[in-house]
């Protein structure tokens, strides 16, 4: 398979990872490390994807809050709540917690529903996603995760 057609599957994974789809982006970048494609190409695509998830999330924060009582909304009325008690104690700097499981996406959706401006979302997104898909992608080297299973 092409390395395009490689990381391209890698941006699918990361996007949906930041969104209410499931994805497994973590899995995806350990295993095109065995592929031998280079950890810049692999850390950038899957962060690039990641953070556009986000805005996603994000945007669905801005655009569909009036609709958060229905079943299908993507976060529940209590994470949605904790999100935005965490901005209102601590502010932009909460989105540095993106990269958590759990609540990131929560995160995400919260700072859209207090209209965080894109700019500074996406700056503060970017660092908290870069850096936790560094330290996997650090773990996964340190592990020698691509000589395993050459």
């Amino acid at each position: 398979m092409s390395e395009l057609v490689l990381l391209a599957g890698l941006f699918f994974s990361a996007f949906t990872s930041a969104t209410i789809l499931p994805g497994s982006s973590e899995v995806v970048m350990l295993g095109l490390m065995t592929q031998g494609i280079g950890l810049w190409a692999i850390w950038t695509v899957a962060t690039i994807g990641n953070v556009a998830g986000s805005v996603v999330s994000w945007w669905m924060g801005t655009a569909i809050l009036r609709f958060q009582d229905r079943k299908w909304f993507p976060v529940g009325p209590e994470k949605l709540a904790k999100a935005q008690g965490w901005f209102n104690k601590w502010g932009k700097p909460a989105l540095l917690l993106t990269w958590l499981p759990g609540v990131g996406d929560a995160l995400s959706i919260a700072a859209g529903t207090l209209r965080v401006h894109l700019v500074p979302f996406i700056i503060l997104v970017g660092i908290a996603k870069g850096l936790r898909y560094a330290m996997v992608l650090g773990g996964g080297d340190f592990l020698g995760v691509d000589e395993l299973f050459n």
